[in-house]
């Protein structure tokens, strides 16, 4: 604040004069009368030096966080037609602020300074790859979407659309640099829990009708595979996919990803992914986590010949004959709580009403079965005969491992009521059924539903749902850890549910599909941001959670999104939302003030630097 008054008058008004920067440009506003000079004479004989005085307290009072402003309000003020096809809001979130210092704790300007060092580029990548981060968070769309609401944000953002798809060019030359820094930076940033890494699979698919076409390098012979490819969707949609594998640590954030065709086989992509991922790390020591279908035999040679350890899920169909009868076999079983033997058969048969049986309830009972397992190293040996002759056959060893077995009757209830309601369904679709339409699925209610040779008679399956009901609460890991406690290594799957969580975060909130491009490069590109937004939310929730303050994922965001600030006449701007626990735990850990009902530019401005 400054004094302002016309210096060539005999006879000046005294005005107390701020300055305001509005974009590039700075205008000047008087905010108070003090009086002019003959007024002033009436009560001290120095007016100038009074009016300095003003000056100098009204700027102590702004130190101190008050300041009185006199605004006229003109209610016949129009809006004024910038040109705009339709109004836009002056609304400006100072949600990503909070955001913004984890994304600065990264270091991610500094690894764009390193890429780009020596490229003459007019654009700042660190700046882009921030918006489209943050966008990804707060307002998820194409990229042209976040294009056209950049002004939805507090700060001075410059750059097009053709910059945009520059920045993913560079990004995606730079895709396991750029993984390893994520890593690396994130690790500085949080204690990362790494004793424990979870891999999953998904699809995304994309707003294409077909899919890529396979190219032959005829200089080098390799036949390069399309990234866009068909394959099987839980959703069942007639558009190519893409296929993503994650690595989660323990608390459930992203250590790494990989891209694949969305025709590949998920379980054969998860040993070249791990492998690319543990050269980042300096312990290996890790134990795998994943579902079956990512646990195949080959993933667990390959953990544990590697001196790894491995957890996975078990089918229990899927056990030979022995093992099987090992699993029934109401021997050796003990109960979860307090690792007393217990029986399969009480566990079955007690009265769930009881109050006294609510432990059991909501309990289950566990066994472990050792088992070796004969499995190909991938070697070969010269096998000598009696007569002399040799034979070059393929190398066995030996993979110990066992299978941690588990009952629970809370389960097993719930499975029995989810056949039953499909029972019923499979029941009216016996009623009403036309057999030329018929088709049958392995997982859908129709696997009840069986025809004699000539197909002209359907009826119930009851040794198939008989042989279900066999499994009803059963439930299996395989794992070759031998030093710890079988609810220990229970625990440790039962963690896996977190994995699942970042893929609906990706795609719920995040609303990473469907994907708009078409590029390899691009594609991976986006899916690099995607998964840049995604590691930065889970640094902030785990951050939250040791700071002993749950919240789900819609409570942030909305939080986030929610926190708009208005400008008052260029002057001070204020607070368009209301308090809430996720924004006093938010202060807690990052104390930058945004908890307050007005701002001066000056304070928001401090933030705009990237």
């Amino acid at each position: 604040m400054k004094l302002n008054y016309d210096r060539k008058s005999k006879d000046p008004t005294y005005f107390i004069q701020v300055g305001i920067r509005n974009g590039k440009k700075v205008t000047t506003k008087n905010v108070e009368r003090i009086g002019k000079h003959s007024e002033l004479l009436k009560i001290t004989d120095d007016p100038l030096k009074y009016a300095k005085q003003r000056v100098k307290e009204y700027n102590e009072n702004i130190k101190n966080s008050k300041v009185e402003y006199n605004i006229t309000v003109n209610f016949d003020d129009k809006v004024i037609n910038q040109g705009n096809t339709v109004s836009k809001s002056t609304c400006k979130n100072t949600g990503y602020f909070y955001l913004k210092e984890l994304y600065s704790s990264l270091g991610i300007s500094d690894f764009f300074d390193k890429v780009c060092s020596g490229r003459k580029i007019a654009f700042n990548p660190n700046m882009i790859n921030m918006v489209l981060t943050f966008s990804r968070i707060l307002d998820p769309g194409s990229k042209m979407h976040t294009l056209n609401n950049l002004t939805g944000f507090y700060g001075d953002f410059d750059f097009s659309h053709q910059d945009i798809l520059r920045f993913m060019d560079i990004l995606e030359e730079n895709y396991d640099e750029y993984l390893s820094h994520l890593f690396e930076s994130s690790n500085k940033v949080i204690k990362r829990n790494m004793n424990v890494c979870y891999f999953d699979c998904t699809n995304f698919y994309f707003e294409k009708e077909s899919e890529d076409e396979d190219v032959y390098d005829e200089i080098t012979g390799e036949l390069i595979k399309g990234l866009l490819k068909y394959g099987v969707s839980k959703e069942h949609r007639p558009n190519p996919i893409v296929q993503m594998g994650l690595f989660m640590d323990a608390d459930g954030i992203p250590l790494s990803m990989c891209i694949n065709p969305g025709s590949d086989n998920e379980s054969l992509c998860a040993v070249p992914a791990e492998k690319k991922m543990l050269k980042m790390f300096e312990n290996k020591d890790i134990i795998y986590c994943s579902d079956a279908g990512l646990g195949y035999n080959d993933t667990r040679l390959f953990n544990d010949f590697g001196g790894r350890k491995f957890v996975v899920t078990q089918s229990i169909k899927k056990l030979n004959s022995i093992l099987k009868q090992a699993v029934f076999n109401d021997y050796d079983y003990r109960f979860s709580q307090d690792g007393k033997p217990a029986s399969l058969e009480t566990m079955k048969t007690f009265d769930r009403t009881l109050k006294e049986n609510r432990n059991y309830y909501d309990g289950y009972i566990y066994k472990s079965i050792p088992v070796d397992k004969l499995v190909d190293l991938g070697l070969f040996e010269v096998k000598q005969y009696k007569n002399g002759k040799t034979k070059k056959v393929k190398s066995k060893g030996n993979l110990k491992q066992r299978i941690i077995v588990t009952y629970s009757r809370k389960m097993a209830e719930y499975q029995k009521t989810v056949r039953n309601r499909q029972i019923e369904r499979a029941k009216k679709i016996l009623a009403n059924m036309d057999p030329d339409n018929f088709k049958k699925g392995p997982n859908d209610v129709t696997r009840f539903i069986k025809s004699d040779k000539e197909k002209k008679n359907y009826y119930l399956d009851e040794a198939r749902i008989e042989e279900e009901a066999k499994y009803d609460g059963f439930y299996a890991v395989a794992t070759n850890i031998f030093d710890m406690k079988e609810t220990e290594v229970l625990d440790i799957q039962s963690r896996r549910y977190k994995i699942e969580d970042c893929f609906r975060v990706l795609k719920t909130n995040f609303s990473s599909r469907p994907v708009y491009h078409h590029k390899e490069n691009r594609i991976k590109a986006h899916f690099l941001i995607c998964y840049t937004a995604l590691l930065i939310y889970r640094l902030l929730e785990v951050k939250l959670d040791r700071n002993k303050t749950h919240f789900t994922t819609e409570q942030i965001i909305e939080t986030l999104q929610n926190m708009n600030v208005v400008n008052c006449s260029d002057m001070y701007y204020q607070a368009c939302y209301t308090g809430s626990d996720v924004l006093d735990s938010l202060e807690q850990l990052f104390d930058l003030k945004l908890n307050r009902k007005y701002y001066q530019p000056k304070t928001l401005n401090k933030f705009k630097k990237i």
